[in-house]
């Protein structure tokens, strides 16, 4: 499971709401080396990001927020041994493809909000960079856009749906084995 959107989009509240319905869902946490937020990640030291990345260890890695983020496959591999679904939060659209590429079956779902939806919920979470998150909100607006012919297998607009909608619009498309398709992410941004 890829859960792609801006700040604020619902990433951590549909994913927890994902894990109360099913306990097979689990939080892939990316390892993280810098200041910020440490809730939901595994902190390390960029030393150890760039000695997995030489070792070929890494799916993606990016830097946001003055702080430098990795998806090893050595943890999605130790969620999916242990019969886990992961979830991944993503922010940029090269990253979806990149986590893509290791061997599940992905289910790739682009949350979206409006830019006051994310100043507020980030606000309201009492965020430390509302002003650094409305700023990756434009980026990844622009990077949807820049990627219309990516395919998506759902997308959901958090501020129309509730969390428990969500994931439950999530666990069918599991069922189903839903599949991704172009979809007209231009309207759907806005």
């Amino acid at each position: 499971m890829i859960l792609y959107g801006p700040p604020g989009a619902g990433k951590d509240t549909i994913t927890s709401e994902l894990t109360r319905i099913r306990k097979d869902f689990a939080l892939y946490r990316r390892l993280k080396a810098g200041p910020g937020r440490t809730r939901g990640y595994r902190l390390t030291t960029t030393d150890h990001i760039e000695d997995l990345s030489r070792a070929g260890n890494l799916l993606y890695r990016n830097a946001r927020y003055d702080a430098e983020y990795a998806i090893d496959r050595q943890g999605i591999t130790a969620l999916v041994d242990d019969g886990r679904i992961p979830v991944l939060h993503m922010g940029q659209v090269v990253g979806v493809d990149a986590a893509a590429a290791f061997p599940l079956r992905w289910i790739r779902v682009l949350l979206w909000c409006p830019l006051n939806v994310t100043e507020s919920r980030s606000t309201g979470r009492k965020d430390k960079d509302v002003d650094a998150r409305v700023k990756v909100w434009h980026e990844t607006r622009e990077d949807v856009l820049a990627h219309e012919a990516e395919p998506w297998t759902l997308t959901l607009r958090t501020d129309r749906l509730s969390p428990t909608e969500s994931a439950n619009a999530i666990i069918d498309a599991v069922a189903t084995t839903a599949s991704a398709e172009i979809r007209n992410v231009r309207e759907f941004v806005g």
